[in-house]
Formats: structure tokens, C-alpha cells, sequence
């Protein structure tokens, strides 16, 4: 059994993908081929944005939007604790400094009040300057954009929404990447719409961020003339391969994946119901896109040896995420590794996701959750 089985998507899809790939080799522009174009069109319209720009990766995405908004050395921006790396990584890689924030035990996304916490001590303390939020839209579901919006709008801080496993989530019908300043997501080939290598993506309705954007991507060409460069920017492209290979697996996207992992995760709502486990909730006006189905383990159970027994059954799980962001080893003995978050502290070390993607049968889940059962008792 795969985690997430790109195979199986392979052999549905496999036709179309050829095709799209044959079409970008016999036409020879393998970057800023019109399919990149195309690619931006439909995921703009998608999203229910003015601007989508693509870029190299989803860490590349959350940098250049950054950079676009101005972040830099000493100014705060506050992070969910429980998230990966990247979402902290890219403020700390323009001198800025995260602030970790606690989240929601059942939602597993940012805290709007503990945000708003974070942010008044931030002020209190007065060595830095807050700047700006990311809100990570945690396993496929948004973050709650209702209170964070409130927090953003009171202390003036912009919103960067970090949707790398959230595309394709709702919030109130509206569409995950469209309630950030600026929001991004991943193609990483595991994410709920992922490429055949790394891409990502950036959405916003602000034509000025939009255009430092897209000369950021290509080293801070002016305009049209990649040669006539006006700033300091970056490489940050996606090729048009993995562009015509995401027009084919865009398509399938709305046309029944998102219907068919959510049947999936109420399959294992249904299965796991009785099992003890503390299972996802997703909220009233919420709709998740689940890039993973993620419990909670009840206290005293061994992760580690739950894991090798479903492995033992040929079944993969994953843990996301093992550690906080406050205690990774580069923001030890910074200020980013000072933070108060217990809710945090307790989910890295209890959750756990199952194997999770549009192509899961009704058995499979089944079989997961009767091994899972087996293993708890």
C-alpha cells in the first residue's frame, strides 16, 4: 500500500500525461512554454484571484511574497508552531524574525487567539516590529481566516496565507490561496495537486505585488527584459513540463479527486468511530482538501512501536510533525525558540496520519482501520 499513490494517479492519468509531455518535447520551449501561461490562467480563475504567478517551489513561493511585502531584518512574523519548516525558514531567510504561535487542538491550524497573544506580547516587549501573519492551511483544510483576518486588521499586520496542502479547501465557499495580502501553495508531487518534480505558486489581487513578484522570479528583470534587471531577485521558475503535466492533473482535481478523498475520509470516520482515537474535525463552512488524514493517538500508546506494527501489515504511516517549530535546532538559542505553546508540544507527540489520496478503495481504508483497531488493543 502507497501513503499517497502516485502510481495508481499515474495509470489513470497515464494517456493524457503522455501526451501533455510529448506535445512540450516536440515543441522545445522547456521554460516559459505557453502552457506555464495557460497553467496561471486556470489557477487564478480557480482560486478566484486577479494573479497567479508561478515559481520553483512552495518554500520559493512563501520567500518571494515576502520579499515583495517588504519583510525584512527586525520585524516579526508570526508562525503557526505546528507546521513544516519552510513556513518559518522563509522569514528567517530574509532577517526577519518568526514568532511561533500556538494552534488549535482540533483543527490543528493557528490559534486566532493565541495569534492575537503573540502579538501583544511582541508589542509589550518592543524590540521588534510586527509585520506580518502566515497561516498555514494545515492537512487540506483552511486556517481559520474569520478570526485571523480580525487580528490582522486591528494590529495592521499583512496576511501571507501559506496554502502548500490546503489548495483546493474552502472556507465559507470560498476558495483556499484567495484570503491572503498574498497566498501560496506547493506542487510537490504528495500535495493535494502536486507536479512530477518541485513547483508553486502565488496568488494575490494586488497588482503591485503581482509585478515585483514576477520580476523577483527571474532575477529582477524589468517588465518584459530579462536583461534590463532593476533589482535583486532570484531563479524561480517552473518549467514547462511540469506545467503541462499539472493542466492534465488540474483537470481530474475538480472533476472528482477533492469528491473522492473526502469519501475517503468519511470512510475513516466511519471505520475509525469507535477505535478511541481522537479523529480530524472539520469545522462548520470548512471543506478540506485533505493532504492528510491525521488522529490523535490516546495517551499512553507507543507511536513508534503502532507504526512498526502497521508496517509489519504493509501499511506506511507518517508523523507530521515530530517536533515543534520553536525547538528545531536553528531557531535554538534565538529569539524563535523562545515560545508558549503546549497544544503544540502535545500533538508532535500523538498524532499520526494514514495513507490518504483520491484513489483509496473502501477496502484499503477498511483494512488500514482494522490493523490500526488491532494494534490500539
Amino acid at each position: 500500500m502507497e501513503f499517497r499513490d502516485l502510481k495508481r494517479q499515474y495509470a489513470h492519468l497515464k494517456d493524457r500525461i503522455d501526451s501533455a509531455v510529448a506535445d512540450v518535447m516536440a515543441d522545445g520551449r522547456f521554460i516559459s512554454g505557453p502552457q506555464v501561461a495557460q497553467l496561471e490562467k486556470a489557477l487564478a480563475e480557480y482560486a478566484g484571484v486577479k494573479h497567479c504567478i508561478t515559481c520553483a517551489n512552495g518554500t520559493d513561493a512563501i520567500t518571494l511574497s515576502l520579499m515583495a511585502m517588504g519583510v525584512g531584518d527586525g520585524d516579526a512574523v508570526f508562525v503557526p508552531d505546528f507546521t513544516f519548516f519552510a513556513s518559518g525558514e522563509s522569514p528567517a531567510s530574509l532577517g526577519a524574525t518568526p514568532v511561533f504561535v500556538d494552534v488549535d487542538e482540533r483543527s490543528f491550524n493557528m490559534s486566532p487567539e493565541e495569534l492575537e497573544r503573540a502579538v501583544v506580547r511582541v508589542k509589550e516587549e518592543g524590540k521588534l516590529v510586527p509585520k506580518a501573519v502566515v497561516a498555514v492551511d494545515l492537512f487540506g483544510c483552511p486556517a481559520d481566516y474569520r478570526g485571523i483576518k480580525q487580528v490582522c486588521e486591528k494590529y495592521s499586520l499583512l496576511l501571507l496565507e501559506d496554502g502548500a496542502q490546503g489548495f483546493g479547501g474552502m472556507l465559507d465557499g470560498k476558495r483556499a490561496c484567495s484570503f491572503g495580502d498574498v497566498s501560496t501553495t506547493s506542487f510537490f508531487p504528495a500535495k493535494p495537486l502536486g507536479c512530477y518534480g518541485d513547483g508553486g505558486a502565488i496568488f494575490t489581487d494586488n497588482d503591485d505585488y503581482a509585478a515585483m513578484i514576477r520580476s523577483l522570479c527571474v532575477h529582477g528583470k524589468s517588465g518584459e527584459d530579462k536583461y534590463d534587471n532593476i533589482r535583486i531577485g532570484v531563479n524561480s521558475r517552473l518549467d514547462t513540463m511540469q506545467a503541462a503535466i499539472l493542466i492534465e492533473k488540474f483537470k481530474v482535481f475538480g472533476e472528482y479527486e477533492l469528491d473522492r478523498v473526502n469519501e475517503a475520509a468519511g470512510w475513516y470516520d466511519e471505520c475509525l468511530k469507535e477505535s478511541g482515537l481522537m479523529l480530524p474535525v472539520i469545522a462548520e463552512g470548512f471543506y478540506s482538501s485533505w493532504a492528510q488524514y491525521t488522529v490523535k493517538l490516546p495517551a499512553g500508546a507507543d507511536r513508534a512501536e503502532l507504526q512498526q506494527f502497521m508496517k509489519s501489515k504493509g501499511i506506511p504511516t507518517m508523523v507530521y510533525y515530530p517536533k515543534p517549530m520553536h525547538r528545531q535546532g536553528a531557531f535554538v538559542g534565538t529569539d524563535s525558540g523562545i515560545a508558549d505553546c503546549p497544544v503544540t508540544e502535545q500533538l508532535c507527540g500523538c498524532v499520526l496520519s494514514l495513507p490518504m489520496h483520491p484513489y483509496l478503495t473502501y477496502d484499503e481504508v477498511k483494512y488500514v482501520c482494522e490493523c490500526l483497531q488491532e494494534a490500539l488493543d
